[in-house]
């Protein structure tokens, strides 16, 4: 297990979120909607519902708004959604997988479709870069929850196979099956994590420009925008100069 390799947000700068609040609860909204759709509405009995809900309540996105999206799905005329995956390449040459939830598949092909041709990509066939990922868990931790050591050791007793961790945070890493059985376990020590999803890990990050680092990020925040991506994953490394000089 390895437990001193940096740990970058591949998905996006951190705080990018906060601006789109109202947004961001919309497709909380969506995910915790379709998690009870597919299994029992009780978190307790239900895996993917109970990340939903702890990725909402990490958002700070109240009660009433968890409920009103658990109880959607039990009502015959809330919205079909459906989970669809985009592939395809962006500024660069960097990888780029979309996963969205749309009750019109049309609709998020072509948006997805136009946000790669005006930002420097182009959309792939399905598989076209996922072969150059992995299919994991990921359990999120804030920095506050302790030093590496402490978290890499939890992680170890938890039957994680991997830690990253950085000044901000610590990823842990499982196989898809243990997910949630490891983060129950990681909970006794560590408490409820910021995060408990599954997720697209790059075998190889390549390292941006400047310039590629910008137009990449505009294509990022483009598809981020579009209220049926849930999340944008990719194998793009961004060093913190470029960032700063990005502002």
């Amino acid at each position: 297990m390895a437990g001193h390799s940096k740990f970058k947000n591949i998905m996006h700068r951190k705080g990018a979120q906060d601006k789109k609040r109202s947004a961001q609860f919309s497709k909380l909204s969506r995910e915790i909607t379709v998690a009870a759709k597919m299994g029992m509405p009780d978190p307790d009995m239900n895996p993917r519902l109970r990340a939903a809900v702890n990725a909402a309540k990490a958002q700070s996105m109240p009660k009433d708004n968890i409920q009103r999206a658990i109880d959607k799905a039990s009502k015959g005329d809330s919205e079909n959604y459906e989970e669809v995956r985009y592939e395809g390449y962006g500024p660069g040459g960097v990888a780029l997988i979309v996963e969205a939830l749309t009750d019109n598949r049309n609709r998020t092909a072509t948006n997805v479709r136009t946000a790669f041709s005006k930002n420097g990509g182009n959309l792939g066939t399905s598989g076209a870069v996922s072969h150059g990922f992995d299919r994991l868990g990921l359990i999120e931790y804030p920095a506050s929850v302790g030093d590496e050591e402490k978290v890499l050791e939890a992680a170890i007793e938890a039957g994680a196979d991997d830690v990253e961790s950085d000044a901000d945070s610590h990823a842990i890493w499982t196989s898809v099956e243990s997910l949630h059985e490891v983060a129950a376990e990681l909970e006794k020590g560590l408490g409820e994590a910021e995060g408990v999803k599954l997720a697209w890990r790059p075998n190889l990050k390549v390292d941006v420009d400047e310039g590629t680092a910008s137009t990449l990020l505009k294509l990022v925040d483009t598809l981020d925008d579009d209220d049926d991506v849930q999340t944008v994953w990719g194998n793009y490394e961004i060093s913190d100069e470029v960032m700063e000089k990005l502002g």
